[in-house]
């Protein structure tokens, strides 16, 4: 006979005593339905959800700039591309930048910079002191919203070649800072420099940093001497959607969204 065939009867508690466990925290479905939870599910309403994303772009294609101003926006409560935010306080780690650099980007973006919003120019790495760093600016800032990693890159371990169980390590660390604060952690990546036809897949590494965030935004530039680009998003909590967008005086600002006319086809990405 089958021992799980019975669950309810002695077999069970025969394969209960052998283990000496049982599953933590199971729920029956009406108990699910019926769960009043607080919902606050994104950093940018129906764009950017709470969890780890990932921005990916090539060198110099403006992804810092968008990076910073959503920090700005977020602690400001202000909407991003007409889409409100959720006001807090905001964590904006420029670690490929001096302290000059990035105030001589925030003066172009903004005269007005709240103090919910913060900078930091170095941080430790993922496998030393990050995830601490962070669990201690959130008990001193127990309302932040979003954290900024610019880039990814330079907090990882020293080895580019950690494969898809590495990877998918580096981001469940983070993916559990986020989820236990219900935060954003937006990460933001370089692309491969081989094409493909699929802009998701040029996000440098294995398939676990794509697979393993919960939103996946790409940045491709028109033309080398062009000031717009496509933003391709897709992930678990958001519906896909391409936005079309042109840089002017430091502010990505929104042409198209497929969303908003969804008869309408952006251009494909090359």
């Amino acid at each position: 006979m089958n021992e799980y065939a019975n669950p309810t009867g002695a077999s069970a508690m025969t394969r209960r005593n052998r283990t000496g466990r049982c599953f933590e925290n199971v729920i029956d479905g009406p108990t699910l339905m019926d769960m009043n939870r607080e919902r606050k599910s994104f950093c940018v309403e129906t764009l950017i959800p709470k969890g780890v994303c990932i921005l990916g772009g090539a060198p110099k294609v403006g992804k810092s700039w968008l990076a910073l101003d959503l920090c700005i926006r977020v602690a400001k409560g202000e909407p991003l591309w007409d889409l409100p935010t959720r006001k807090g306080t905001t964590l904006y780690l420029a670690l490929e930048d001096s302290i000059d650099d990035l105030q001589d980007r925030a003066y172009m973006l903004t005269d007005d910079i709240p103090c919910e919003a913060h900078f930091a120019v170095t941080a430790e790495k993922l496998n030393g002191g990050l995830c601490d760093q962070i669990v201690s600016f959130v008990a001193e800032h127990p309302d932040t919203v979003l954290v900024v990693i610019d880039t990814f890159q330079v907090v990882r371990r020293k080895s580019s070649r950690a494969g898809y169980a590495g990877e998918y390590a580096e981001i469940r660390k983070l993916k559990e800072l986020a989820d236990r604060f219900g935060m954003t952690i937006l990460l933001v990546h370089h692309l491969r420099k081989q094409g493909d036809s699929d802009p998701l897949n040029r996000i440098s590494g294995s398939s676990a940093l794509t697979g393993a965030t919960d939103g996946v935004y790409v940045l491709t530039q028109k033309g080398r001497n062009s000031n717009d680009a496509d933003l391709i998003c897709a992930g678990r909590r958001i519906r896909k959607r391409e936005m079309l967008l042109r840089f002017e005086n430091g502010h990505w600002e929104l042409l198209a969204d497929s969303l908003g006319a969804p008869d309408h086809s952006l251009p494909e990405v090359l």
